[in-house]
């Protein structure tokens, strides 16, 4: 029984710098991160607005603030055309100086494989290399009669090539047709599509043996003669195939044309020999030591269903010909329902096949061949997403400020997981114009920036730097309205240094060791296949990947009861699809797996999806799914053993786990009791025996967290990304189930590193339970009524009510709309959330547009108010209490103990006068003085309410005598910052302060008596550009673009060539985001500051 005790306090004399820890390869790998773990970015050269002096500038930038990579792009988006044409000499020529000024200055380079964003293409692509569609048309003919024309198919681009002339009976009822052909045949894309046979008339069927090849009698000039057999109607088609007219985009007009072949291995081949081989040529030497790689951007080309050699390739995959099976392409039935949906779902996984094998893992070869590697965002098209991005260097997602897009990094990290690649990209923080404009911060960004880090990503490519072709133009050139302006022109550059470092250091951590997840889930069989989020088994505590076939057929097997991979991969489960169709290779995998011991969850296979193997396959399927499964039905029976492992149905995967007595990797709970449960992100990584965690406050509120972790007998150490600093952790304990939970503090939007090294020991309490605890305010009473997830035109949606119903239950306020969490109702359609709901029984009815936030009930606030911090020393836990009262404290061992701080001193506001330095040249005055602290927004004067840029902040304030002793711990609280601050206490320097809280230990800076403080702080563009819209324009534009380039302003020139007629304007850019009756946010230093003055103790 544990004793309770007045612990005896004393007032520390002095205080161990530094823990025991000593510095390891993985710390210095840390602090002082290698250039590999440096974020990258996409930099957009815009439609031919490229300068030498703008090249050196950016990359000198990118240098400058940490960066250690950036990707070439060359896109229009409605900007004026410049001078330099796409793939000319001169462009290869910047391109090459590109290379040698990044090589100069340290920054690997990256080019997208063609100008625009997607995919692959260019104007020496021709019609017969590139994408091709499938184009039919059908003529009646009366039985015994001659035909002597058949109408060509329709053509885009005036290309058309025939494939067959096939005949067939018209059946008895010709107007039934497949259900959802369009996106079956691959005219339209969908993933997951299963061969379920629809309900449809027998006498709508066509014999497979009454369909006759009579192409031979269509003649080279496109006449025909043939007389159908007597009785009854025939049906010819006549089927060719065609372009589907995709070209690349958005691109310069000297860089676009037609989309390759992706079937098309000569295609492909031809497109390399025209645009990237002669660039790397030209590069020499730096193409593959400085400019090392070629990217292929997310797909957004649309479908594409036939290649020349479809037929043969078809054969040779499938072991059939496809040839008579053609019809069903138009929605007819050949032979049964049955026979042509596995016809379909045959002929949809020879194209994904053919993406992969033609395009994707072709582009690969020759990016190897060349000495380079390949990067790739491998979804949204018609093929198996985890196969195309198997042979990739480094396969990338990508995530939108506003939430959406995460499920695309998921896939991104699950195949970079099980097919052991490093680096796992994401195209980060692009954005909606609603979003994006100049309003981004460090500070802003870093609650999604986190959130994906904990899906797997360990290596950010900005979206997005804009080349700046101009000195001294401010904010400059634009990507049109799209992403994060992430420029040298930034107001919070120089300053952003610091959040880069962040970065840097997350990313170290992140890049190396092994991922630790529990469950692989199959994605299944079928193409088009993408990718599923299960955020029910993340908030349970256990983490997954996802996996394709060839992974699990060809790369898996079972070790000590675990499924493992080459990639040092393992995993304690695997998830099948919904699905009753497997091939017999899969279903003679799985049952090979579970046999040697592997825990399954999936239903019993009953049959193929293929026609491969005919009748005889689905049998083979059929009997073993009768072997493996036995009796599980998944209702009154729900696990079978087989072998030495167990397949399970009707059992979600958590309960399987529980079954397995398999406890959750991360547990999370509030320090105290009442309020709000915390919404904790987290990725958990082991590093040469090392378990290291990344934990993430997704929530903008303070929070004390009590988190569990499924490590036992080593010592939690806290590692800080932001300043390179680690510590043992000072309140922890060991349970009786052998995991280890650790308290601590979590700021708005805060992270830490949790690492487990060394052995159980060090001084360290179990909690700290400080005077007046209590929980943060709680959530609401809320009712979701009804929420949909739909096209704003109307084009159709989802009903969602049980998804949000289910987050708003777990206490969350903020629902993400987007397709990661509902799906895609309406591929291609601007969607938008709309939820009815009640709140404390008021009715409410509010939406949000796709990639925005829809808030329920602010799910923010003031959070758990700060009271105390507590370090572990040599000598033993110190606590910093910051109010007064009596903490109750649990050693380490479970006694009890009461520690009492009499008295704190009062915090001391830092009241004034300010005097405000102001950055030059931004319409502001030199310097105003402050009595009081505002917003600048708030001022009367015109340069300081439309002021953008840095402004110094400098007062002074006095600490009674005794306060800068060795008792106290004395912090600096600046309150509220828009948008990022440095500071200097006497003259010395704290860093850059990006985030909330804006605040610090100062206690070795400070001294009794006056004390100086400045503090810099920077703001974002859209003040100064609200202001200049109150004066005339001095360009024209259409609308919200720029029209063309202003005659004082040239394309070409790297700077205005005479003075701009408005001279009150001090900004330039090529994009109006913000209008004169745009609402101005706020800016400056807000406070209140205070020094806060907490009493060292030491609990002996």
């Amino acid at each position: 029984m544990s004793r309770a005790a007045i612990f005896s306090v004393s007032i520390l004399v002095s205080l161990a710098a530094a823990t025991a820890l000593g510095q390891s390869a993985l710390e210095k790998s840390f602090r002082d991160p290698p250039r590999e773990a440096r974020p990258h970015t996409w930099w957009h050269w815009m439609n031919g607005n490229v300068t030498r002096a703008g090249i050196t500038a950016d990359l000198e930038a990118m240098k400058q603030i940490g960066l250690g990579g950036a990707q070439i792009f060359n896109v229009s988006e409605g900007i004026p055309e410049g001078l330099i044409q796409y793939n000319s000499d001169e462009w290869r020529g910047l391109v090459k100086f590109a290379a040698e000024e990044a090589k100069r200055v340290g920054i690997e380079l990256c080019v997208h494989n063609c100008a625009g964003w997607s995919s692959s293409g260019g104007p020496w692509v021709t019609p017969e290399h590139a994408m091709q569609r499938l184009t039919i048309s059908e003529t009646r003919i009366a039985g015994g009669t001659k035909a002597g024309s058949l109408a060509q198919p329709a053509s885009v681009g005036g290309y058309y090539r025939d494939i067959a002339v096939l005949a067939f009976p018209t059946p008895k009822d010709d107007k039934a047709r497949i259900d959802n052909i369009g996106a079956k045949a691959l005219f339209d894309s969908q993933y997951g599509l299963q061969p379920v046979a629809g309900a449809l008339p027998r006498d709508a069927a066509i014999g497979f043996g009454s369909i006759v090849d009579i192409t031979s009698h269509l003649r080279a000039d496109g006449s025909f003669a043939w007389e159908a057999p007597p009785g009854g109607e025939w049906t010819v088609l006549r089927i060719g195939h065609t372009l589907t007219g995709a070209m690349n985009a958005p691109s310069p007009t000297s860089g676009r044309g037609l989309e390759v072949d992706k079937m098309s291995r000569e295609a492909l081949d031809a497109f390399w020999a025209g645009g990237m081989q002669p660039l790397l040529k030209s590069l020499g030497p730096l193409a593959g030591s400085v400019l090392n790689n070629s990217l292929v951007d997310s797909y957004e080309m649309g479908p594409q269903n036939w290649t020349p050699r479809f037929r043969e390739e078809f054969r040779a995959r499938r072991g059939y010909d496809p040839l008579l099976y053609l019809p069903v392409v138009t929605g007819r039935i050949v032979g049964s329902p049955a026979e042509s949906e596995r016809f379909l779902w045959d002929f949809r996984r020879t194209i994904g096949d053919l993406f992969t094998d033609n395009y994707y893992t072709r582009f690969s070869e020759l990016c190897k061949g060349a000495g380079i590697m390949m990067s790739v965002e491998p979804y949204d098209g018609p093929f198996e997403c985890q196969q195309v991005g198997r042979d990739a260097d480094i396969v990338m997602g990508e995530f939108w400020v506003g939430g959406g897009m995460p499920g695309s990094c998921k896939l991104a990290s699950s195949v970079g997981h099980v097919y052991g690649k490093k680096f796992i990209g994401a195209e980060a923080f692009t954005a909606f114009p609603t979003l994006g404009k100049w309003l981004n911060t460090p500070r802003s960004l870093k609650g999604i920036g986190d959130l994906m880090y904990t899906s797997g990503i360990n290596r950010y490519i900005m979206h997005r730097y804009a080349h700046q072709p101009w000195a001294d133009v401010n904010p400059g050139m634009t990507m049109g309205q799209w992403g994060t302006h992430f420029e040298r022109t930034t107001t919070w550059w120089e300053p952003g240094a610091a959040w880069i470092m962040y970065l840097s250091r997350c990313q170290s951590l992140l890049q190396q060791g092994t991922f630790v997840g529990d469950v692989v889930y199959f994605i299944g069989e079928s193409s088009p296949n993408g990718y599923a989020m299960h955020d029910e088994l993340k908030h349970a505590g256990f983490d997954y990947d996802m996996c394709g076939t060839d992974v699990l057929i060809d790369r898996m097997g079972v070790k000590n009861g675990r499924l493992v991979l080459p990639s040092g991969m393992s995993y304690r489960l695997l998830v099948l699809p919904d699905t009753p169709f497997m091939t017999p290779k899969l279903a003679a995998k799985v049952r090979d797996l579970v046999k040697a011991g592997a825990n399954v969850i999936g239903p019993r296979p009953l049959a193929s999806p293929s026609n491969a193997g005919d009748d005889g396959a689905s049998l083979e399927v059929a009997a073993i799914g009768s072997d493996v499964w036995g009796d599980c039905d998944g209702a009154g029976v729900k696990r079978h053993a087989y072998g030495r492992g167990v397949v399970y149905s009707g059992q979600s995967p958590m309960e399987v786990l529980a079954a397995m007595s398999v406890a959750p990797d991360v547990s999370c709970a509030a320090a105290r009791e009442g309020g709000l449960k915390p919404k904790i992100a987290w990725i958990h990584r082991n590093i040469d025996g090392a378990d290291v965690y990344f934990v993430s406050n997704q929530r903008a509120r303070a929070e004390e967290v009590k988190l569990t972790f499924r490590v036992s007998d080593r010592t939690p150490e806290l590692w800080h990304a932001e300043t390179g600093e680690t510590e043992a952790a000072p309140v922890w304990s060991l349970g009786t189930d052998g995991r280890t939970s650790v308290s601590l503090r979590l700021e708005s939007w805060g992270s830490a590193f949790v690492v487990f090294r060394e052995e159980s020991g060090g001084a360290h309490v179990a909690s700290i339970t400080p005077p007046g605890a209590q929980g943060a305010p709680g959530a609401p009473k809320v009712v979701v009524n009804k929420a949909m997830y739909e096209a704003i035109d109307g084009a159709g949606g989802v009903d969602v009510t049980k998804i949000v119903a289910s987050m708003v239950d777990s206490g969350e306020g903020e629902i993400p709309a987007n397709n990661g969490l509902f799906g895609d109702p309406t591929y291609n359609h601007r969607k938008r959330l709309r939820v009815e709901y009640t709140i404390d029984g008021k009715e409410m009815n509010k939406s949000a547009d796709e990639n925005a936030t829809l808030v329920i009930f602010d799910s923010g606030g003031p959070g758990m108010p700060f009271t105390h911090r507590a370090m572990a020393r040599r000598s033993g836990v110190e606590l910093q209490a910051f109010r007064a009262g009596v903490y109750g404290v649990t050693r380490a061992d479970g006694q009890a103990a009461r520690v009492e701080v009499k008295s704190v001193p009062t915090p001391i506001e830092v009241v004034g006068p300010w005097s405000v330095k102001f950055q030059k040249d931004r319409g502001a005055p030199g310097s105003i003085s402050m009595g009081k602290l505002a917003s600048l927004s708030e001022s009367n004067v015109d340069g300081v309410r439309y002021f953008s840029g840095a402004a110094d902040y400098e007062a002074t304030f006095t600490l009674p005598a005794g306060t800068a002793g060795r008792d106290h711990a004395v912090r600096l609280s600046l309150g509220g910052v828009r948008d990022i601050a440095e500071v200097w206490v006497n003259g010395k320097s704290l860093g850059v302060w990006w985030r909330d809280p804006f605040e610090g230990d100062v206690s070795s800076l400070v001294k009794d008596g006056s004390n100086t403080l400045r503090v810099r702080v920077t703001n974002t563009w859209v003040n100064r550009l609200v202001g200049d819209e109150q004066l005339p324009d001095d360009c024209e534009w259409n609308g919200i673009t720029i029209k063309s380039w202003p005659d004082w302003f040239k394309a070409g020139s790297a700077a205005p060539l005479r003075e701009r007629p408005e001279k009150g304007r001090f900004t330039f850019t090529t994009w109006k985001h913000w209008h004169k009756d745009s609402a101005l946010p706020e800016s400056g230093l807000l406070g209140p500051v205070k020094i806060l003055v907490g009493t060292r103790v030491k609990v002996e």
